[in-house]
């Protein structure tokens, strides 16, 4: 039986030397629900936009284990195979920085925010907190984060983790509405390896007038 691994990681920033420093995510197996949360410590010093985000300060991690020796990245490894599904909101960022940590997924991939471009196209951004907004999850989450015993905080990687739980509920129902009885997580895998295409004409520089397609990049977008 498929394995459900939402995942989030926070990171000293964007940039092609930043590192992880906390990894969240939750294991969806039938009923169960495993929670794994670690902060890591690196090298790499946090910026402050980066800490500005997640409020993640040099003192919290100081002393934590590295990302490669903490309890959630070789959780992560172990269920690292093509049975199971990852899902993640802008995976190339965070699978970017898994990278590394030389971790390449074997798994099956949904981005939700690849999907939510394709199902919420109307929506003028696509970020998880936007959603968490836009769709009125911030009412639900102290019952769900009650229930797994997780504290929320926003932009924090398992409060976000716990945000998506939420929305794929809601990507779910869109696709019940756009698409009709098909089979959920196979429609989102194939969304998220579809290109979006802007639905709205560019108004400025060269390309005005035109659609262009959207493609990943490797941002913090939640």
């Amino acid at each position: 039986m498929a394995k459900y691994i939402i995942l989030d990681t926070e990171t000293t920033g964007t940039g092609e030397v930043d590192r992880i420093v906390q990894l969240g995510f939750l294991v969806l197996n039938g009923k169960a629900v495993d929670v794994y949360n670690d902060l890591c410590s690196t090298d790499v010093p946090i910026s402050y936009p980066a800490m500005e985000v997640h409020g993640i300060t040099p003192e919290m991690i100081e002393g934590k284990p590295v990302c490669v020796d903490t309890s959630a990245f070789k959780a992560l490894g172990q269920l690292n195979t093509a049975d199971n599904i990852l899902i993640i909101h802008n995976a190339p960022f965070d699978l970017g920085m898994l990278s590394k940590e030389n971790f390449t997924s074997k798994m099956r991939l949904i981005d939700t925010l690849r999907c939510a471009k394709h199902l919420f196209e109307d929506e003028e951004v696509h970020r998880l907190q936007y959603f968490r907004y836009r769709l009125e999850l911030y009412k639900q989450e102290e019952a769900e984060a009650n229930a797994l015993g997780i504290v929320v905080k926003a932009h924090d990687a398992i409060g976000d983790v716990l945000i998506l739980k939420l929305f794929l509920s809601e990507l779910r129902k869109k696709l019940e509405e756009r698409f009709g009885s098909v089979n959920p997580i196979d429609k989102m895998v194939e969304l998220t390896q579809t290109p979006v295409f802007y639905t709205k004409a560019l108004r400025f520089g060269k390309h005005k007038g035109k659609t262009l397609q959207k493609s990943g990049l490797r941002i913090k977008d939640t």
